[in-house]
């Protein structure tokens, strides 16, 4: 599984990051880097929860890309 994390700039100056594929995956960070690195563990919570609640079929791996 391949997900882009989307990472922008706020106008306050926080950082935001996406996961777009798994809803609700949105987080803020101080910086890029951080904001990047939060959206990729949130979405690895997201994707766990759903392997054992049935919800996603198993992988073998995934992966992130700055989009």
């Amino acid at each position: 599984m391949n997900f882009k994390v989307e990472v922008d700039r706020e106008d306050d100056g926080r950082w935001i990051a996406e996961v777009a594929e798994l809803p609700g995956v949105l987080v803020y960070g101080a910086s890029a880097q951080e904001a990047q690195a939060k959206a990729q563990a949130l979405a690895l919570r997201v994707l766990a929860d759903r392997l054992e609640n049935g919800e996603a079929p198993p992988f073998e791996s995934v992966s992130f890309a700055a989009a």
